[in-house]
């Protein structure tokens, strides 16, 4: 508009957007006023999803550990302490979709693997104790106990997985401000995180047959979403796809080709191509109620498991850059997006980072027009900027292309070249 504002439609959701003049000066990474000093070993007991307080999550599905990642699958909880978790899978303890929601609702019974899970967890007195513990909290929460069998069966053999790194707060921190952050994790950490979510949510699919969509999320820091400020991934099995992914569904039935056409094609027109590598493209988003980058994989594949492991780490390592563009102290939500298993049309993997910076009220509420206080051309400028910082300083990944480094070539997306075929 001739006063600046900017009004964007997001291609995708009809989502419509307004950037007016003058607000994208606040500052976004603000840390806590009054930071905290710990005490000494205080750093491994902040959060229930801290080290030191392992027994307070549900039984652990599987972890990573030591230097290379070596995944090692149901911990008895007696050998928690054992090893030290790089990271950390085990079920919600209080479920966004329940266990008892698919056993009522699709007659769903657990399998023979989690039964005898279940057998030899409760056989061992640390295990029943740990189980206990869990039914007693539930039970309150929910005004129902069930037996203690019960109980195990739904803890071990829930659809809805969280997947937690080991620090709350860095290696010799001081107070409680220093934040572990996707960010902050080494290139090789975050790969390392991203391929254990992706097997895992491969493994959801697989385990719930009545799924028709796993999906996964980020929630950083309270305003965000989350319960803790420990890093964290969840993975939420649903009974349907969303209406968001059947919009899109209906869009592709008309063009194959929907995400190049409206997404890709559009950032090279406008200039609004954050990064790329050999594997994957960052944008910035059009049509976003928060300022949101959006990273494709430029494979053929669409579900994230299909994808090869260079693959998914050509994902992981620009969402990682993004994340240590953005900052410790910045609220943001990652979502993963991708193909239904069961869908008719080809999609690609994407991740949409969302910065959680200001709250929709009243005038977004009665309009339904949101005001973002960042435009997407100001968006990359300062992305490109701090990624340029951050290379200096060693600290992306080898093979990340930058702003005006990158060319049309590297938003190609090859999604629907061949249509459901692996990679």
């Amino acid at each position: 508009m001739p006063d600046g504002t900017v009004k964007q439609v997001g291609p995708l959701t009809g989502t419509r957007v307004w950037t007016v003049p003058g607000r994208a000066g606040r500052p976004i990474d603000v840390p806590p006023a009054a930071p905290r000093r710990l005490a000494r070993g205080e750093e491994h007991r902040l959060c229930g999803f801290c080290a030191d307080r392992q027994l307070e999550t549900t039984p652990e599905k599987a972890r990573l550990v030591g230097p290379d990642f070596t995944e090692l699958r149901r911990v008895p909880a007696a050998e928690l302490g054992d090893t030290v978790a790089e990271f950390r899978r085990f079920g919600n303890l209080f479920e966004i979709v329940s266990a008892e929601y698919w056993r009522e609702n699709h007659g769903f019974r657990q399998p023979a693997s989690v039964f005898e899970w279940a057998r030899a967890y409760l056989s061992d007195p640390v295990g029943r104790a740990h189980i206990e513990r869990l039914a007693a909290i539930r039970a309150q929460a929910s005004g129902e106990a069930t037996s203690i069998e019960e109980a195990a069966l739904d803890l071990l053999g829930g659809s809805h997985d969280v997947v937690v790194a080991r620090r709350h707060v860095v290696d010799g921190a001081e107070t409680d401000d220093q934040l572990v952050s996707s960010g902050a994790l080494t290139p090789g950490e975050h790969a390392a995180y991203m391929a254990f979510t992706v097997r895992s949510l491969a493994e959801i699919q697989s385990a719930q047959p009545h799924a028709a969509y796993v999906a996964v999320f980020q929630n950083w820091l309270r305003p965000a979403g989350a319960s803790f400020e420990h890093l964290h991934k969840q993975l939420v099995a649903i009974d349907e796809s969303g209406p968001q992914v059947d919009r899109e569904l209906r869009m592709l039935a008309s063009d194959r080709r929907l995400y190049q056409h409206e997404i890709a094609d559009l950032a090279v027109a406008e200039r609004l191509v954050v990064a790329a590598n050999d594997g994957a493209v960052a944008f910035a988003g059009i049509g976003h109620r928060y300022p949101a980058f959006e990273v494709f994989s430029t494979s053929a594949a669409n579900l994230p498991q299909q994808h090869s492991d260079a693959g998914i780490r050509a994902v992981s390592d620009l969402v990682h850059a993004l994340h240590a563009a953005t900052g410790v102290h910045v609220p943001t939500n990652e979502e993963w997006h991708y193909r239904p298993p069961g869908a008719p049309w080809p999609m690609p993997w994407r991740v949409v980072l969302k910065w959680r910076i200001s709250t929709p009220a009243g005038f977004e509420g009665g309009t339904k027009v949101y005001v973002n206080t960042i435009d997407p051309w100001e968006l990359r400028r300062r992305a490109v900027a701090a990624l340029a910082q951050l290379r200096a300083e060693g600290r992306l990944a080898d093979g990340i292309r930058i702003g005006d480094e990158c060319d049309a070539a590297d938003a190609r997306l090859r999604y629907a070249d061949d249509g459901d075929d692996d990679e």
